[in-house]
């Protein structure tokens, strides 16, 4: 019999060492959120790409604002695009005008995009969707990146940018909406998405465009703004047999839909869905009620850009006008939700465990888009409140609560309506995120928080943190 030799215990590398360190560190302390969780794992992260990549670093403490590299010269600029890793793959422009080729990109984004962290739902975008997504005015055809299997022709990944113009604070500028990366399940763990990401960028700087941003879930070098998600049930039951939200007993249930219910119809007199004829006062109110409030906007400088955006398209985008009934044709508000069904992958609520064989196929979701409503009300305080106050200064303060008071009140109005409209539409939930106004609604109109957070990154520029209320910009 051969002698045994002695066992040595396996050798962990540093950076696994580092990981199991920060991992018994945040087991030993429960009372830690997510976001601190994730912030003291970023402290010792390593980001080989974007360590390489015009964007503030994790520990950098960001003072002012501004670009950090100027704008390329032509010959700086790579001609060609990136090798890819192998032969067996080629670069491709995804025509989104083409239906054959729209099919392709529905195809892989239904099978590879994002699922939550249970594999339980995953976005399930519709092709008008991406087409409304994709195809803003002037969009670059050949923003929209792909990658085929050079022998069989199949779309393997994909990376989108559409152009806009963004206010950061003072700041606008002509910046690319980064979206829509996606990798077919068997390319990743091979560095692709940074391939993809420096692709597109080259295409976009080809065009004179040097600043973008983007949205991710996970946190990278380094956000600008960090949101959560609030959700508003409108089915509850269905909710929960699909393990959207808890399992309840029938008692809790019944309770839930009674809180959850909503009136048979919408109360605001002169609410009517928008029309061409609105596109100009949209624009002007989206645009004042943007700037005023924001301190990250989007810019909209065209009709033609609100009516691509904003007026109703079935299925896809619902807008709704307050058309002042004492003077018909002067639109005093506005609010829009967008359809983004989640296909259910498998269920779990109801029965406590996950089913192979989902009942539904999916969790129809509406999500809040854009809204615009008055911001100046003559507020006066009274001689009591002034004396109250003890300065110019507070007093400053107290019309500014006044008028926010004001402005909650008509947010409330105008978003009961929404959930209704959205409810009537076949929703099961209305989603948004803590950025605008929208705190001054959720608790009373009983959202609830979410597990999810959305985190705004911009690129090739620096910008000193904004918190989630002052984000006016909708990431689709």
């Amino acid at each position: 019999m051969a002698e045994k030799k002695d066992e040595q215990p396996a050798m962990l590398s540093t950076e696994k060492l580092r990981e199991l360190i920060r991992s018994l560190d945040m087991q030993a302390d429960p009372t830690r959120t997510r976001l601190e969780r994730e912030a003291a794992a970023e402290k010792d992260a390593v980001h080989e790409f974007w360590s390489t990549q015009p964007v503030p670093q994790s520990s950098e403490v960001v003072k002012r604002d501004g670009a950090l590299h100027p704008p390329l010269a032509p010959e700086q600029i790579p001609q060609e695009p990136y090798a890819l890793p192998t032969d067996a793959m080629e670069w491709c422009v995804v025509d989104v005008e083409d239906a054959g080729e729209m099919k392709e990109l529905y195809s892989l984004l239904t099978e590879n995009y994002v699922e939550d962290s249970d594999s339980m739902f995953r976005f399930n975008y519709s092709a008008d969707f991406l087409t409304w997504a994709l195809m803003p005015p002037g969009y670059q055809p050949e923003w929209h990146v792909g990658v085929r299997d050079a022998s069989t022709k199949k779309l393997i990944a994909f990376i989108s940018g559409v152009p806009l113009d963004m206010m950061v604070r003072d700041k606008t500028m002509a910046m690319a909406e980064i979206n829509f990366l996606c990798l077919h399940k068997s390319l990743r763990g091979q560095r692709m998405t940074p391939l993809l990401i420096k692709e597109v960028t080259r295409r976009i700087h080809l065009k004179g465009v040097f600043q973008a941003v983007y949205t991710v879930g996970k946190l990278l070098p380094k956000p600008v703004s960090t949101c959560r998600y609030f959700h508003r049930s409108l089915d509850p039951k269905k909710l929960m047999e699909t393990g959207f939200s808890q399992k309840l007993s029938a008692p809790e249930l019944a309770k839930v839909v009674s809180a959850m219910r909503l009136p048979a119809a919408t109360a605001l007199p002169g609410l009517r869905l928008m029309r061409k004829g609105d596109l100009g006062q949209v624009r002007k109110l989206l645009n004042r009620f943007l700037k005023r409030r924001f301190e990250i906007v989007p810019v909209f400088r065209t009709d033609a850009e609100i009516a691509h955006w904003l007026m109703p398209r079935s299925g896809v985008v619902w807008t709704y006008v307050v058309d002042d009934p004492e003077r018909p044709g002067r639109i005093t508000d506005f609010f829009s939700f967008y359809s983004l069904p989640s296909a259910v992958l498998k269920e779990g609520g109801a029965r406590g465990r996950a089913s192979a064989r989902p009942t539904y196929k999916s969790v129809n979701a509406a999500y809040l888009f854009y809204y615009g409503t008055r911001d100046e009300y003559d507020v006066v305080l009274s001689d009591a409140e002034k004396q109250g106050c003890g300065g110019a200064k507070q007093e400053k303060q107290l019309l500014k609560a006044k008028t926010n008071a004001l402005i909650k009140e008509r947010l409330l109005a105008l978003m009961g309506d929404a959930l209704v409209l959205a409810k009537n539409s076949g929703f099961d939930v209305f989603n948004c995120l803590d950025m605008m106004d929208n705190s001054m609604f959720i608790r009373e109109l009983r959202f609830g928080p979410g597990d999810g957070y959305l985190r705004y990154y911009l690129y090739n520029y620096r910008a000193r943190e904004i918190e989630s209320p002052r984000v006016g910009f909708v990431m689709l």
